[in-house]
């Protein structure tokens, strides 16, 4: 009797083997290089257009850079809840699609704008506080979309992989950008413009993804939004990761006054600006690609408090130093030490969150992360306008390994975290 051959395929053992996943690499790689290098362009013509155009000295202009930071929060804080809420409710290929189309105009219209010669403070601010609202909705539903297409037991690697697109996106764009800005304004923009119709075009390529249950649906969206703020809450460890992280880069971030110190500081002008921006992608962008090979799996918690101190410890001698190639290193360092929070947080929050919720939950983590960037950018232009950019910048610093000591102190379940497996919890509540 002959054996029943066996024609199913064989499971993949990288998420790179999976076609839909390479097209979600794709599109999250070319969208990262579009919006990264836009932020980068945006605070430097901001910055440049209040000190030639306004006459504006370096404390006011560099208190510019607050105010932008502040006018692309105010949209992240309004509408990422409404943003997490969209992406468990409707399919998370159109989500992410059409928000990069509408983040394509936007794109368009700052190279109209720049190529004309018709920038100003309102003009930037504008659209700058667009392209911030428009990046809320395609957040969770990327991070949602890959738990879709592959399996759990690959989602470390995914992640990984992941930010791998992410940060190597984060150092062509800005560095590539820089570049371009230099030898024609417009071009970074006309760039962006491509890019995202790639991105676009890839997402939509992806297979059909299961449809959310009904019950996602019939929930009144208000309770939907509250239900991810409430399963955050009520987890101490991924409450005190996500805090971790918020507070530590809003007191620590540094990337905020760049320009301040490519124009008036190291005078290395906008090439420059663009390597010193790209310069953290490139140190995270290695971390993460030691990381899809050798993920971590023991004593997470531990390393991410540690992690954080690194940060923090980067961001001071970043202030420090008055050489451009040893700040280069230092940013490098910020980078490399923030990738190992960013893998350990993220693995947490797939494998711990129901697919129904990802997209709330995720909505959740980034308003946290966005609220860390962007008021972290306000922070940093409100203490250079009383301390000077070298004294933010190491205040900042400081503070942010004050904040790693104090959150081992009220969540010991970071310390005593020693697995991304979700029994975690369980069995530190039976103990």
């Amino acid at each position: 009797m002959e054996r029943a051959v066996n024609t199913s395929p064989p499971e993949p053992t990288s998420p790179l083997a999976i076609p839909d996943y390479r097209k979600f690499w794709l599109a999250r790689f070319a969208a990262v290089i579009a919006t990264n290098g836009m932020v980068v362009i945006l605070g430097y013509q901001l910055y440049d257009v209040a000190r030639s155009a306004y006459g504006m000295s370096i404390a006011a202009a560099s208190f510019q850079l607050g105010l932008l930071g502040l006018a692309q929060f105010v949209p992240i804080l309004l509408l990422t809840p409404i943003a997490g809420v969209v992406a468990d409710r409707f399919d998370r290929r159109y989500v992410a699609g059409l928000s990069m189309s509408v983040d394509m105009g936007i794109a368009l219209t700052l190279a109209l704008v720049t190529a004309s010669g018709l920038r100003s403070l309102p003009v930037l601010f504008a659209l700058a506080a667009l392209h911030g609202a428009v990046r809320i909705f395609q957040g969770p539903a990327l991070s949602a979309i890959a738990p879709n297409i592959v399996p759990a037991a690959l989602i470390p690697r995914a992640i990984a992989l992941n930010s791998i697109a992410w940060q190597a996106g984060g150092v062509i764009g800005p560095a590539t950008f820089g570049f371009l800005f230099g030898s024609n304004p417009s071009m970074p923009y006309w760039t962006s413009v491509g890019l995202l119709a790639l991105a676009a075009s890839r997402i939509l390529a992806i297979r059909t993804l299961p449809p959310p249950p009904p019950e996602a649906r019939k929930s009144h969206p208000l309770r939907q939004i509250v239900g991810g703020f409430q399963f955050v809450w009520n987890d101490r460890f991924l409450l005190g990761c996500i805090t971790l992280d918020l507070f530590a880069v809003i007191l620590g971030g540094a990337t905020a006054l760049l320009p301040v110190f490519a124009r008036d500081i190291l005078h290395v002008g906008p090439e420059g600006l663009g390597q010193m921006r790209a310069a953290p992608a490139f140190g995270a962008a290695a971390v993460a690609l030691w990381l899809s090979f050798r993920p971590l799996q023991h004593n997470v918690g531990v390393k991410m408090l540690l992690a954080v101190a690194a940060y923090g410890a980067a961001t001071l001698a970043f202030g420090l130093s008055n050489m451009f190639l040893l700040s280069l290193g230092f940013l490098a360092l910020l980078g490399a030490s923030d990738m190992v929070s960013v893998f350990i947080r993220s693995s947490l929050i797939q494998l711990n969150t129901p697919d129904d919720m990802r997209g709330r939950v995720s909505a959740t983590s980034g308003l946290a992360v966005s609220a860390s960037n962007e008021l972290g950018e306000l922070q940093s232009g409100i203490a250079a306008s009383l301390l000077g950019a070298t004294g933010a910048v190491m205040f900042g610093g400081a503070a942010a390994i004050v904040v790693t000591g104090l959150w081992a102190w009220l969540f010991p379940e970071i310390r005593r975290a020693r697995t991304f497996a979700p029994q975690y919890r369980q069995r530190e509540a039976e103990r």
